[in-house]
């Protein structure tokens, strides 16, 4: 064999590898785990600088701007607004398992230790740490849009059902026509899809931190000690992290289908 025909050889067979699907499909694996890696470490780094961003002002402004939020919305005796911490934690989560039967001891810990808050349209609860109050208004935010109707209810819901994108998307894709050597349009655009699943949430979330700020906002103007950029920082902190939550959604209805591939 000539040195030419050597070489020649030599490219053929890596031009065959490069067009090798299967090559194809561990690299994008790779690549796609990869991302997920780097996501995870963006959104921690999210979460902790808005556990660690200032508040915008003092606890009774913060508390003010609550009860106008329920007041307003006609939710001032609906919901209840509760701020947690290692002192009242437990007792809190005894009141409501006596109350409704549910053991949120876990959820109010995790609460207390200043890393959570949350609202829950089932018990009518919206609570935050005492140590970072100003959230208290973003899951008022939610409350307020648990109420304005079932499209909005629709928002909030369709996080549930959003986890299970991956699953479906494979189902949907195993009963598709295939054709020897092209991708269907779920293997196409299954990131795209899964993306598409958690924008609603994205979208909500937004929303529920537009309206903390657009309540926040209303009283600033009678109240002097309140710089709203904090505010405004740590709440696009939050979002960022449901923006990232997509990407991981998109990231994890691709790697489904490529692993399907490689069976």
């Amino acid at each position: 064999m000539t040195p030419s025909m050597g070489s020649s050889y030599s490219t053929a067979r890596v031009h065959q590898q490069e067009e090798n699907p299967e090559v194809k499909t561990i690299a994008k694996a790779g690549l796609l785990q990869a991302a997920a890696i780097l996501l995870t470490k963006v959104s921690e780094w999210c979460g902790q600088k808005l556990m660690q961003g200032k508040e915008f002002t003092n606890a009774r402004n913060i508390n003010g701007i609550a009860e106008e939020m329920l007041t307003s919305n006609n939710l001032k005796y609906k919901i209840s607004v509760r701020y947690i911490d290692n002192s009242n934690a437990k007792n809190i989560a005894e009141q409501i398992k006596r109350a409704r039967g549910v053991d949120m001891s876990d959820e109010l810990n995790t609460v207390a230790r200043g890393a959570n808050a949350f609202y829950s349209d089932g018990l009518k609860l919206a609570v935050a740490p005492k140590s970072k109050p100003s959230l208290i208004l973003h899951e008022l935010g939610h409350a307020i849009t648990a109420h304005k109707g079932k499209f909005m209810k629709f928002l909030q819901k369709s996080r549930i059902y959003a986890a299970s994108v991956p699953t479906i998307l494979l189902m949907f894709n195993d009963m598709m026509p295939k054709k020897q050597g092209e991708e269907t349009f779920i293997e196409r655009h299954a990131g795209k899809i899964g993306f598409c699943a958690f924008l609603p949430t994205i979208i909500e979330e937004g929303l529920a931190s537009w309206r903390g700020i657009s309540a926040a906002e209303k009283v600033k103007k009678t109240v002097s000690n309140m710089d709203l950029k904090p505010l405004k920082r740590n709440y696009a902190f939050a979002w960022l992290t449901y923006v990232i939550s997509g990407l991981g959604l998109g990231i994890a209805a691709k790697q489904a289908i490529l692993e399907n591939k490689q069976k």
